[in-house]
């Protein structure tokens, strides 16, 4: 039988560090979108990630490849929350995965801080 975790597809919006972190208020919309979850009483279902390791599965290598380094990305389980990220911050690059072998754990991070 398949574990239930392993069935949800993860979207994601990636860019570069300095780019997502450092020069988009990124911190502002994920902390609107927090409150609304937490008035609303949705559980939380975005997660920003220095370093995903999901960049390392074999699958994903082209994906690494387009993408300056190191990287940031904010990954999701709401598909509509993703591409209205798309569309806001322009310059990233999106996709989704489903989590596998070489993808054991969606939002783990390579990244020590």
């Amino acid at each position: 039988m398949t574990p239930l975790n392993l069935m949800t597809t993860y979207y994601y919006v990636l860019a570069s560090q300095k780019f997502l972190i450092d020069e988009e208020p990124i911190a502002e919309v994920l902390k609107e979108r927090t409150r609304n979850y937490q008035e609303n009483e949705k559980e939380i279902d975005f997660w920003l990630v220095r370093q995903p390791a999901f960049l390392e599965a074999p699958e994903l290598a082209a994906v690494k490849a387009q993408c300056p380094q190191p990287a940031a990305a904010i990954v999701s389980t709401n598909p509509q929350f993703i591409t209205w990220l798309k569309l806001r911050l322009e310059y990233v690059i999106t996709g989704e995965f489903q989590p596998s072998e070489t993808i054991p754990q969606p939002i783990a991070s390579l990244s020590s801080v």
